[in-house]
């Protein structure tokens, strides 16, 4: 499956036995106690990094005037393409700390992608067309993962330990990050529960 198209719900990049790993399942929910897609869950040691590679092949295409897909999970240093395939031209940019950038008036396919080198959330939008949005999580941890139509981040071959658990949304005040949790991920599976204070929809 091509990653241009959708990104696989974990970006885990490190292999441990088995004995030693576990699965975090986080479950997210809006306001309502509904299942919440399109949230970002990232989990970060309790201290010290871990390790991250670039991506490779992530597009961020424009269609119908809107970007596809409205939420892109990357880690550092993931190079980024933004196709256009509709008829009319697209100015895209950025003015978010995490990634500067513009795109001026084009068709078709941009000379170069955009480098994000930069951990944190971007925000995306069209000079041309307000109503364009779309936001890029720059991952600087391999364990992060986006919510799907169910509402659940699933992060795989986690190394048991204490940890940081961060879960965003578009829908939250200004794009940030709730506070960070504490906890233990232990060598089995282990389940965490998270609502926003977001609609579905924002």
């Amino acid at each position: 499956m091509s990653i241009r198209l959708r990104l696989a719900p974990c970006l885990a990049l490190l292999a441990v036995p088995a004995a030693q790993a576990g699965t975090l399942v986080v479950a997210i929910a809006d306001a309502a106690g509904q299942p919440l897609a399109d949230a970002v869950a990232l989990l970060e040691p309790a201290s010290g990094r871990l390790p991250v590679k670039p991506l490779a092949d992530v597009e961020i295409s424009q269609a119908k005037r809107r970007f596809q897909p409205r939420v892109t999970l990357i880690t550092t240093g993931t190079k980024v393409n933004f196709p256009n395939f509709d008829t009319v031209r697209h100015h895209v940019y950025s003015f978010s700390a995490a990634k500067t950038f513009e795109l001026k008036l084009y068709a078709g396919v941009p000379a170069a992608p955009v480098t994000f080198d930069k951990p944190g959330i971007a925000v995306l939008g069209c000079n041309i067309h307000d109503r364009m949005a779309a936001w890029v999580v720059v991952a600087d941890t391999p364990f992060a993962a986006r919510s799907g139509a169910d509402g659940l981040a699933r992060l795989p071959d986690v190394p048991a330990g204490d940890y940081r658990l961060t879960v965003w949304h578009p829908g939250l005040p200004a794009a940030t990050p709730a506070a960070p949790v504490a906890l233990t991920v232990g060598a089995g599976d282990t389940r965490h529960s998270a609502r926003l204070p977001v609609s579905a929809e924002p």
